[in-house]
């Protein structure tokens, strides 16, 4: 498998009754390859995984595998906070041909390391897929060491990554100085892309990359020619909008802003909402269109 260097964590696109909108995952998906996306994150936090069922998540894959390349990677999250189940979704994820899944550590019942180290080994001895180990403290409560994940790295026999969303750059530095350089570390921070780049990060999950994938390409192609001024011009150009799309919980200023450009992808589910009127959208509307301004110039 290649590792593309941009990933998008892509949105679960709605219907007007609250349905999964599988066609508009299918254009949406096209768009965003022809706009700097690598490859698919599938059910994620981006995708409302907490509200998808197993047949949703199929039915979902089997549409945006329809509508690109077979060479563009698509990983299906499939992480939970109970063992069994993760592994239960794992398997049916493997069984409908996905390229890797993206398992993030458990929440709410926050394990300790141990823990940790022994519900993805059971993950892993029970598929044969890509896994993404997924690090992201603030919406777990469970941060998962550079440490604990070589410790989890000796344990796998197939492809492993890790997307690393803690915030900090240390865990970049340190999980690229322990870990084999087969395993590709990528960056789950857009605002921390690039400077994870610069770090030892292989490359980005994005949200953003929804909205400015031609530009973080742009920046992604700078940087691996050795611009790096360029590269750091283009990701503080970029800053103002990755920071404006965490205004709110994360899909909903996202998926407001598609909406607005016209690339529908319906609203998000509940305990979610998206906004009457809200000072955030002033915001991430006036970001966008800086950027947008500043590329045409």
């Amino acid at each position: 498998m290649t590792w593309p260097r941009i990933i998008t964590a892509m949105v679960t696109p709605r219907g007007d009754t609250g349905n999964v909108d599988n066609t508009r995952a299918a254009a949406l998906a096209r768009h965003l390859w022809n706009h700097g996306s690598g490859g698919f994150v599938l059910a994620g936090s981006t995708g409302e995984a907490y509200a998808l069922s197993i047949e949703e998540r199929r039915r979902l894959f089997e549409s945006v595998r329809a509508a690109v390349p077979d060479t563009v990677p698509i990983w299906m999250g499939t992480g939970t906070n109970n063992t069994r189940d993760t592994v239960r979704l794992t398997q049916a994820a493997e069984s409908w041909g996905v390229d890797g899944v993206l398992v993030v550590t458990p929440y709410y019942n926050r394990p300790n390391q141990e823990g940790l180290i022994e519900h993805f080994s059971q993950i892993l001895e029970a598929t044969h897929s890509s896994v993404m180990v997924y690090n992201v403290p603030m919406r777990t409560g469970v941060y998962l060491l550079p440490q604990t994940m070589v410790r989890i790295a000796h344990r796998a026999s197939h492809p492993l990554s890790i997307k690393d969303a803690s915030g900090n750059l240390d865990s970049i530095v340190e999980l690229r100085h322990l870990l084999s350089h087969e395993i590709p570390v990528y960056s789950g921070d857009d605002s921390l892309w690039l400077p994870s780049m610069m770090a030892g990060a292989y490359g980005v999950v994005s949200v953003a990359s929804h909205v400015v994938g031609d530009e973080m390409a742009r920046a992604l192609s700078y940087l691996l020619e050795g611009h790096w001024m360029l590269a750091m011009e283009e990701h503080r150009r970029l800053w103002p909008v990755f920071k404006a799309l965490f205004l709110d919980a994360n899909p909903i200023p996202v998926k407001w802003l598609l909406n607005q450009l016209g690339l529908p992808v319906g609203s998000v589910t509940l305990p979610l909402l998206m906004p009457n009127k809200a000072d955030w959208c002033e915001t991430l509307w006036h970001a966008y269109q800086e950027v947008k301004l500043s590329s045409a110039g």
